[in-house]
Protein backbone atom coordinates (compact mmCIF):
# COMPACT_ATOMS: atom_id res chain seq x y z
CA UNK A 1 0.00 0.00 0.00
CA UNK A 2 1.45 3.47 -1.26
CA UNK A 3 1.84 6.26 1.05
CA UNK A 4 -1.13 8.47 -0.73
CA UNK A 5 -3.59 5.30 -0.06
CA UNK A 6 -2.84 4.68 3.41
CA UNK A 7 -3.00 8.44 4.10
CA UNK A 8 -6.68 8.24 2.42
CA UNK A 9 -8.40 5.58 3.17
CA UNK A 10 -6.91 5.94 6.99
CA UNK A 11 -9.12 9.40 6.92
CA UNK A 12 -5.57 11.78 6.56
CA UNK A 13 -5.57 15.17 4.99
CA UNK A 14 -3.91 13.85 1.72
CA UNK A 15 -1.00 15.98 0.07
CA UNK A 16 0.67 15.03 -3.30
CA UNK A 17 2.66 17.56 -5.51
CA UNK A 18 2.97 17.67 -9.22
CA UNK A 19 6.46 17.66 -11.48
CA UNK A 20 6.76 17.25 -14.92
CA UNK A 21 10.01 15.33 -16.71
CA UNK A 22 12.53 17.70 -18.25
CA UNK A 23 12.19 18.37 -21.85
CA UNK A 24 15.67 16.34 -22.27
CA UNK A 25 17.22 13.11 -20.15
CA UNK A 26 19.08 15.43 -17.49
CA UNK A 27 16.95 14.90 -14.38
CA UNK A 28 19.06 16.79 -11.67
CA UNK A 29 16.84 19.66 -11.29
CA UNK A 30 14.14 17.19 -10.74
CA UNK A 31 15.71 15.46 -8.34
CA UNK A 32 17.01 18.12 -6.34
CA UNK A 33 13.69 18.93 -5.83
CA UNK A 34 12.56 16.13 -4.53
CA UNK A 35 15.25 16.07 -1.73
CA UNK A 36 13.20 18.64 -0.57
CA UNK A 37 10.16 17.10 -0.85
CA UNK A 38 10.89 14.07 1.07
CA UNK A 39 8.77 13.34 4.50
CA UNK A 40 6.72 16.58 3.14
CA UNK A 41 4.24 15.25 0.60
CA UNK A 42 2.47 11.60 -0.03
CA UNK A 43 3.13 11.18 -3.26
CA UNK A 44 4.80 12.92 -6.16
CA UNK A 45 2.43 12.95 -8.76
CA UNK A 46 4.32 12.86 -12.54
CA UNK A 47 2.72 14.73 -15.48
CA UNK A 48 2.67 12.65 -19.57
CA UNK A 49 3.34 14.94 -21.75
CA UNK A 50 1.53 17.77 -20.26
CA UNK A 51 -0.45 19.94 -22.49
CA UNK A 52 1.21 17.64 -25.61
CA UNK A 53 4.29 18.96 -25.08
CA UNK A 54 7.59 16.79 -25.42
CA UNK A 55 9.11 15.84 -22.21
CA UNK A 56 10.62 12.59 -21.27
CA UNK A 57 8.59 9.72 -19.74
CA UNK A 58 6.35 9.82 -16.76
CA UNK A 59 7.60 6.08 -15.73
CA UNK A 60 10.82 7.37 -16.21
CA UNK A 61 11.13 10.26 -13.64
CA UNK A 62 9.03 7.95 -11.47
CA UNK A 63 11.44 5.19 -11.35
CA UNK A 64 14.12 7.66 -10.55
CA UNK A 65 11.89 9.44 -7.47
CA UNK A 66 11.52 5.77 -6.57
CA UNK A 67 15.23 4.96 -6.71
CA UNK A 68 15.61 8.10 -4.18
CA UNK A 69 13.22 7.05 -1.98
CA UNK A 70 9.90 8.98 -2.91
CA UNK A 71 6.31 7.87 -3.45
CA UNK A 72 5.83 8.37 -7.36
CA UNK A 73 2.65 8.90 -9.07
CA UNK A 74 2.00 7.50 -12.82
CA UNK A 75 0.40 9.45 -14.77
CA UNK A 76 -1.57 7.62 -17.81
CA UNK A 77 -2.86 9.66 -20.76
CA UNK A 78 -5.03 7.70 -23.87
CA UNK A 79 -3.28 10.27 -26.44
CA UNK A 80 0.07 8.47 -27.22
CA UNK A 81 -0.17 4.90 -26.21
CA UNK A 82 -2.88 1.75 -27.38
CA UNK A 83 -4.51 0.04 -24.54
CA UNK A 84 -1.56 -2.55 -25.05
CA UNK A 85 1.15 0.00 -25.08
CA UNK A 86 -0.35 1.87 -21.63
CA UNK A 87 -1.13 -2.00 -20.04
CA UNK A 88 2.55 -2.54 -21.12
CA UNK A 89 3.91 0.44 -18.91
CA UNK A 90 1.79 -0.15 -16.19
CA UNK A 91 3.10 -3.61 -15.82
CA UNK A 92 6.83 -1.98 -16.11
CA UNK A 93 5.41 0.34 -13.55
CA UNK A 94 4.79 -2.44 -10.79
CA UNK A 95 7.84 -3.78 -11.79
CA UNK A 96 9.33 -1.27 -10.13
CA UNK A 97 6.92 -0.52 -6.98
CA UNK A 98 4.89 2.10 -8.51
CA UNK A 99 1.51 1.23 -7.31
CA UNK A 100 -0.30 4.61 -7.79
CA UNK A 101 -1.59 6.12 -10.89
CA UNK A 102 -3.54 9.25 -12.53
CA UNK A 103 -5.42 8.50 -15.72
CA UNK A 104 -6.38 11.09 -18.21
CA UNK A 105 -7.69 11.32 -21.68
CA UNK A 106 -4.20 14.13 -22.45
CA UNK A 107 -4.65 17.43 -24.64
CA UNK A 108 -4.68 16.85 -28.29
CA UNK A 109 -1.36 17.29 -30.28
CA UNK A 110 -2.25 20.27 -31.84
CA UNK A 111 -2.26 22.73 -28.96
CA UNK A 112 1.53 21.14 -27.96
CA UNK A 113 4.43 21.90 -29.39
CA UNK A 114 5.09 18.29 -31.41
CA UNK A 115 1.95 19.41 -33.59
CA UNK A 116 2.73 16.89 -36.56
CA UNK A 117 2.15 13.56 -33.73
CA UNK A 118 -0.65 11.43 -34.37
CA UNK A 119 -3.04 11.45 -31.33
CA UNK A 120 -3.73 7.24 -30.35
CA UNK A 121 -6.64 7.95 -28.36
CA UNK A 122 -7.86 3.81 -28.41
CA UNK A 123 -9.03 4.66 -25.07
CA UNK A 124 -10.19 7.92 -22.48
CA UNK A 125 -9.33 8.17 -18.92
CA UNK A 126 -12.81 6.04 -17.75
CA UNK A 127 -11.34 3.65 -20.66
CA UNK A 128 -8.17 3.17 -18.83
CA UNK A 129 -9.52 2.87 -15.15
CA UNK A 130 -11.67 -0.09 -16.35
CA UNK A 131 -9.01 -1.88 -18.19
CA UNK A 132 -6.96 -1.72 -15.47
CA UNK A 133 -9.60 -2.52 -13.01
CA UNK A 134 -10.67 -5.43 -15.44
CA UNK A 135 -6.99 -6.69 -14.90
CA UNK A 136 -7.07 -6.17 -11.39
CA UNK A 137 -10.43 -8.38 -10.90
CA UNK A 138 -9.67 -10.92 -13.42
CA UNK A 139 -5.46 -11.86 -13.72
CA UNK A 140 -6.01 -10.96 -17.72
CA UNK A 141 -4.33 -8.38 -20.26
CA UNK A 142 -6.22 -6.63 -22.31
CA UNK A 143 -7.07 -9.22 -24.96
CA UNK A 144 -8.09 -11.69 -22.07
CA UNK A 145 -4.80 -13.60 -21.76
CA UNK A 146 -4.03 -14.73 -18.33
CA UNK A 147 -1.02 -12.73 -17.17
CA UNK A 148 1.94 -14.73 -15.65
CA UNK A 149 2.84 -14.27 -11.92
CA UNK A 150 -1.06 -12.25 -11.73
CA UNK A 151 -2.02 -8.88 -12.04
CA UNK A 152 -0.55 -6.21 -10.00
CA UNK A 153 -2.68 -3.60 -8.05
CA UNK A 154 -2.72 0.10 -8.90
CA UNK A 155 -4.36 2.88 -6.29
CA UNK A 156 -6.17 4.52 -9.08
CA UNK A 157 -7.17 8.26 -9.64
CA UNK A 158 -8.56 10.72 -11.50
CA UNK A 159 -8.87 13.95 -12.69
CA UNK A 160 -12.43 16.70 -12.54
CA UNK A 161 -12.69 20.20 -13.37
CA UNK A 162 -15.11 21.99 -10.17
CA UNK A 163 -15.43 25.47 -11.93
CA UNK A 164 -17.67 24.16 -14.86
CA UNK A 165 -21.15 24.79 -16.82
CA UNK A 166 -23.23 22.83 -16.90
CA UNK A 167 -21.58 21.49 -13.62
CA UNK A 168 -23.30 18.16 -14.24
CA UNK A 169 -21.68 17.46 -17.12
CA UNK A 170 -18.21 17.18 -14.44
CA UNK A 171 -20.83 15.31 -12.20
CA UNK A 172 -22.25 13.05 -14.43
CA UNK A 173 -18.29 12.32 -15.60
CA UNK A 174 -16.85 12.06 -12.43
CA UNK A 175 -19.51 9.51 -11.47
CA UNK A 176 -18.47 7.23 -14.38
CA UNK A 177 -14.57 7.70 -13.40
CA UNK A 178 -15.52 6.71 -9.80
CA UNK A 179 -17.68 3.67 -11.67
CA UNK A 180 -14.21 2.92 -13.68
CA UNK A 181 -12.71 2.22 -10.59
CA UNK A 182 -11.28 5.50 -9.73
CA UNK A 183 -10.49 5.79 -5.58
CA UNK A 184 -9.28 9.85 -5.59
CA UNK A 185 -9.96 12.46 -8.06
CA UNK A 186 -7.54 15.31 -7.88
CA UNK A 187 -9.26 18.30 -9.35
CA UNK A 188 -7.96 21.47 -11.57
CA UNK A 189 -6.82 24.56 -9.71
CA UNK A 190 -8.96 26.19 -7.46
CA UNK A 191 -8.76 29.96 -6.30
CA UNK A 192 -12.77 30.79 -5.19
CA UNK A 193 -13.71 28.58 -2.16
CA UNK A 194 -17.03 29.22 -2.47
CA UNK A 195 -17.36 27.60 -6.29
CA UNK A 196 -15.61 24.80 -4.82
CA UNK A 197 -17.73 24.48 -2.01
CA UNK A 198 -21.16 24.71 -4.61
CA UNK A 199 -18.98 21.68 -6.28
CA UNK A 200 -18.34 19.58 -3.07
CA UNK A 201 -22.24 19.94 -2.51
CA UNK A 202 -23.03 18.48 -5.82
CA UNK A 203 -20.66 15.90 -5.37
CA UNK A 204 -22.46 14.85 -2.24
CA UNK A 205 -25.89 14.92 -3.89
CA UNK A 206 -24.86 13.04 -6.22
CA UNK A 207 -24.02 10.06 -3.51
CA UNK A 208 -20.15 9.77 -5.39
CA UNK A 209 -18.22 8.50 -2.82
CA UNK A 210 -14.23 8.91 -3.09
CA UNK A 211 -11.66 10.93 -2.07
CA UNK A 212 -10.97 14.63 -3.71
CA UNK A 213 -7.89 16.19 -3.36
CA UNK A 214 -8.24 20.36 -4.29
CA UNK A 215 -5.61 21.55 -6.54
CA UNK A 216 -3.43 24.40 -5.77
CA UNK A 217 -1.72 26.69 -8.22
CA UNK A 218 0.41 29.01 -6.03
CA UNK A 219 0.44 32.22 -8.56
CA UNK A 220 3.88 33.94 -9.13
CA UNK A 221 2.10 37.03 -11.18
CA UNK A 222 -0.48 38.85 -12.23
CA UNK A 223 0.50 38.13 -15.78
CA UNK A 224 0.33 34.70 -15.03
CA UNK A 225 -3.27 34.36 -13.61
CA UNK A 226 -4.59 36.57 -16.33
CA UNK A 227 -2.81 34.61 -18.72
CA UNK A 228 -4.72 31.26 -17.19
CA UNK A 229 -8.17 32.86 -17.38
CA UNK A 230 -8.33 33.46 -20.63
CA UNK A 231 -6.73 29.94 -21.95
CA UNK A 232 -6.82 27.35 -19.45
CA UNK A 233 -10.04 25.84 -19.10
CA UNK A 234 -11.91 25.47 -15.48
CA UNK A 235 -9.13 28.21 -14.34
CA UNK A 236 -10.52 31.27 -12.80
CA UNK A 237 -8.71 33.08 -11.01
CA UNK A 238 -10.93 36.49 -8.50
CA UNK A 239 -9.76 39.78 -9.87
CA UNK A 240 -8.78 40.52 -6.25
CA UNK A 241 -6.16 38.16 -5.93
CA UNK A 242 -5.21 39.40 -9.48
CA UNK A 243 -5.00 42.79 -8.31
CA UNK A 244 -3.21 41.28 -4.87
CA UNK A 245 -0.56 40.47 -7.76
CA UNK A 246 -0.15 43.68 -9.58
CA UNK A 247 0.31 45.57 -6.41
CA UNK A 248 2.75 43.47 -4.98
CA UNK A 249 4.75 43.82 -8.14
CA UNK A 250 4.70 47.65 -7.85
CA UNK A 251 5.36 47.33 -4.76
CA UNK A 252 8.55 45.41 -5.72
CA UNK A 253 9.59 48.07 -8.51
CA UNK A 254 9.33 50.77 -5.92
CA UNK A 255 11.55 49.31 -3.20
CA UNK A 256 13.69 47.53 -5.84
CA UNK A 257 13.02 44.23 -4.19
CA UNK A 258 12.49 41.20 -6.20
CA UNK A 259 10.06 38.47 -5.73
CA UNK A 260 7.06 39.70 -3.93
CA UNK A 261 4.47 39.05 -6.28
CA UNK A 262 6.06 35.09 -6.05
CA UNK A 263 5.98 35.22 -2.11
CA UNK A 264 2.49 36.70 -2.35
CA UNK A 265 1.61 33.63 -4.03
CA UNK A 266 3.14 31.12 -1.45
CA UNK A 267 0.98 32.98 1.44
CA UNK A 268 -2.17 33.01 -0.45
CA UNK A 269 -1.85 29.37 -1.47
CA UNK A 270 -0.80 28.20 1.80
CA UNK A 271 -3.79 30.46 3.55
CA UNK A 272 -6.32 28.07 0.73
CA UNK A 273 -4.86 25.11 1.79
CA UNK A 274 -5.63 26.16 5.72
CA UNK A 275 -8.76 27.05 5.05
CA UNK A 276 -9.46 23.61 3.23
CA UNK A 277 -8.30 21.46 5.92
CA UNK A 278 -9.40 23.34 9.04
CA UNK A 279 -12.75 23.45 7.51
CA UNK A 280 -12.99 19.88 6.31
CA UNK A 281 -13.69 20.88 2.71
CA UNK A 282 -12.17 17.61 0.82
CA UNK A 283 -9.79 14.85 1.62
CA UNK A 284 -6.78 16.72 0.42
CA UNK A 285 -4.58 18.82 -1.59
CA UNK A 286 -2.68 18.71 -5.14
CA UNK A 287 -0.16 21.43 -5.34
CA UNK A 288 0.67 21.76 -9.10
CA UNK A 289 3.77 24.27 -8.45
CA UNK A 290 4.91 24.65 -12.22
CA UNK A 291 8.66 24.13 -12.14
CA UNK A 292 8.67 25.72 -8.93
CA UNK A 293 8.55 22.50 -6.50
CA UNK A 294 11.22 23.68 -4.38
CA UNK A 295 8.70 26.59 -2.56
CA UNK A 296 6.38 23.69 -2.09
CA UNK A 297 8.05 22.61 1.91
CA UNK A 298 7.38 26.53 2.34
CA UNK A 299 3.85 26.44 1.39
CA UNK A 300 3.20 23.67 3.66
CA UNK A 301 5.03 24.82 6.21
CA UNK A 302 3.13 28.49 6.10
CA UNK A 303 0.05 26.53 5.82
CA UNK A 304 0.87 24.21 8.96
CA UNK A 305 0.28 21.02 7.10
CA UNK A 306 2.77 17.69 8.13
CA UNK A 307 1.99 14.63 6.94
CA UNK A 308 1.89 11.36 9.04
CA UNK A 309 4.38 8.78 6.95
Amino acid sequence: MGMLEKALEGGKFGVTVEMAPPKGYDFKEQMEAAELLKGKVHGVNVTDMQSACLKASSLGLCIKLKEAGLEPIIQVTGRDRSRMGIMGDMLSAAAFGIDTMLALTGDHPTVGDCSQSKPVYDLDSVGILHMLSVMEATGTDCGGNELEGGAPEFYKGAAVTPVYEPLFLQINKLRQKVEAGARYIQTQGIFDLESFKRFMDEVDKANIKTHIMAGIIPLKAAGMAKYMNENVPGIAVPQDMIDRLAAAAAEGKAKGVKGLPTQLGIEMAAEMIAKIKDEGLCDGVHIMAIGAEKNVPKILEKAGITIDE
